[in-house]
């Protein structure tokens, strides 16, 4: 009997020894923020820089719940932002929308997670 009691204390040793080794060699999943930038087609080059050149299309401004928060400046921009009626089709061209936005932005006044200006022509990066 002491035998058999030996040998399940050993199994369930291993077993916990192995659960350990593959909890540990798992690569950690990507969480908050981090996780919706990459469900998208974005891409974060470091912590804190957006890639710009894909944010267009259908833009919303909300005060709540943002995808981005933006600060309108007049120099320095990361994007130069032109806003169009139609085909919001390229880097910095914003159609305003109030439902069904590709991006729902915030505008601040400090901390922004990217700047831009507003422009009557050449929309995009610098």
């Amino acid at each position: 009997m002491s035998k058999r009691v030996m040998y399940s204390m050993s199994l369930v040793s291993i077993c916990m020894i192995i659960g350990v080794g593959i909890q540990l060699y798992q690569t950690p999943e990507i969480v908050g923020d981090e996780a919706h930038v990459v469900g998208t087609d974005l891409e974060v080059s470091s912590p804190g820089t957006v890639d710009v050149s894909k944010i267009y299309g259908k833009i919303q401004i909300v005060n709540s719940f943002p995808d981005y928060k933006v600060q309108v400046v007049d120099s320095f921009p990361d994007l130069r932002v032109q806003v169009v009626n139609s085909f919001p089709d390229k880097p910095g061209k914003w159609q305003m929308v109030k439902s069904f936005p590709d991006f729902k932005i915030q505008l601040v006044d400090s901390f922004p997670d990217f700047k831009i200006k507003y422009v009557s022509s050449f929309p995009g990066t610098k």
